[in-house]
């Protein structure tokens, strides 16, 4: 039962998560903000939300009561942990390489409080470093740090399961809304590198 909660936590992020990731969430913020306050405030407001949804679910996943379903015998932990931590370090310089500030949201409201007249950046499309290696490295690093683990609990699990579904899912939309924007480059990008696990492709 615990593991349910743990799915209906995580579906509680997931859902305003997506929705206010649209073009009509973000077209309605500016309706009613103007659109130099929404572009000031809105991406700050995404993450902030975004973080605090996904509490209850991480909380839930670790403290509620759940049966060990495996973990990683002591030598492979020498393998399992350093992994980890190449992939915690890969998720970092993933949000580094598209500007810390501007992907947390406080460099749109530094510019949105000097009077500047456009807060938000025009959005541009970076292909090299960890992005050529996997289209959406947020999630694959994630992935990699989640089912690692060193034990895996069937909260965990449920855990790791539906994250593994929403990133799988939330990537197809997200491209759908960056093809919108970036044209027949995204197309050409998402010939030459994976979309989420980056296997190597022919041709590349």
């Amino acid at each position: 039962m615990s593991a349910v909660w743990v799915c209906l936590a995580l579906a509680a992020f997931a859902i305003p998560h997506s929705l206010l990731a649209s073009h009509t969430a973000k077209r309605r913020a500016r309706r009613w903000l103007g659109q130099r306050r929404a572009d000031g405030v809105y991406r700050l407001f995404y993450n902030v939300v975004a973080g605090l949804s996904l509490l209850p679910a991480l909380a839930l996943a670790a403290v509620l009561p759940s049966p060990t379903l495996w973990h990683w015998p002591t030598p492979l932990r020498f393998i399992t942990i350093p992994v980890q931590a190449a992939a915690s370090l890969a998720l970092f310089i993933s949000v580094w390489q598209v500007d810390l500030a501007r992907f947390i949201g406080v460099r749109q409201i530094g510019r949105l409080l000097s009077g500047e007249a456009e807060p938000r950046d025009p959005p541009s499309l970076r292909t090299d470093g960890v992005y050529s290696w996997v289209r959406h490295p947020l999630y694959f690093f994630s992935l990699v740090v989640l089912w690692l683990m060193p034990v895996m609990t069937l909260n965990l699990l449920a855990f790791n399961l539906g994250a593994t579904l929403y990133f799988w899912i939330g990537s197809i939309y997200e491209e759908r809304k960056l093809v919108s924007e970036f044209g027949e480059g995204y197309r050409a990008y998402q010939a030459r590198v994976p979309r989420l696990f980056p296997w190597p492709r022919h041709g590349r």
